[in-house]
């Protein structure tokens, strides 16, 4: 768990950060820095997705993983609890009550960067990898690198999205700690082979919040598609059997 709390310590310094000097950013710089931040997404996505073996398990997994996410209604989930979080924790204005429109803009603004940033954080080979190391031996040093990238990324996300992005922590706590708790046996079960397949169907996915949450193009229900990270490995297994 070392490398969970690094990495959820970056984050809120990060965040933090950014949330107390991203207002002097001209709105043009912040548009700009997260534009970046969606372009070199796009690219780490499409690097993931090239390492697979077989396309076809990674079509079938997000086929699958989709169907599923919308049946249990991941995405809702998420932008469910990002609300509940922001009418706890997002001020009012100085009269005290905020207009209907300012408190849409405030929500929707607190909610994209809680799942921007959650989805973000907790998606990617070094999630899994790091936390699979972490558990097994301690060694938290690819989650440590992490950090560091998610530090940074956490400044560009609040100085943008605000106060959601530090929320973030919640999730990187349960998904990462919860894979290092249970870290001997995914070591046990994932198969290279497995973990290929699964870090492709995370770079599609990395892909997909590039397009939908940062550069806005079009969109996608991102969260929905993550019970394929678990389908491919699945398939993979089946495979293999039969």
């Amino acid at each position: 768990m070392t490398g969970t709390i690094i990495n959820i310590l970056t984050v809120l310094v990060g965040g933090i950060l950014g949330l107390i000097f991203g207002a002097r950013l001209p709105e043009r710089v912040r548009q700009t820095v997260i534009a970046g931040l969606g372009l070199f997404t796009a690219a780490i996505g499409m690097q993931m997705f090239l390492k697979t073996e077989n396309p076809i398990i990674v079509l079938g997994s997000l086929l699958v993983g989709g169907l599923l996410g919308e049946w249990w209604g991941i995405e809702a989930g998420l932008r469910r609890f990002g609300a509940f979080l922001e009418k706890r924790f997002t001020r009012q204005n100085a009269a005290g009550e905020s207009s209907p429109g300012e408190a849409n803009h405030q929500g929707s603004r607190f909610i994209r960067g809680f799942l921007t940033a959650s989805l973000v954080f907790c998606v990617g080979p070094m999630t899994i990898l790091g936390s699979i190391q972490d558990g097994l031996a301690g060694d938290y040093s690819l989650l440590a690198i992490k950090s560091v990238l998610d530090g940074f990324a956490a400044l560009a996300f609040a100085s943008t999205l605000g106060l959601g992005v530090l929320f973030s922590t919640l999730v990187i706590l349960i998904y990462q700690g919860g894979i290092s708790l249970l870290a001997a046996q995914a070591q046990a079960l994932v198969s290279p082979a497995m973990m290929a397949e699964m870090t492709a169907v995370g770079g599609v996915l990395l892909l997909g919040i590039s397009v939908s949450n940062l550069l806005e193009l079009k969109p996608i229900r991102v969260g929905n598609f993550l019970p394929a990270l678990i389908i491919a490995p699945i398939i993979v297994a089946l495979l293999n059997t039969f």
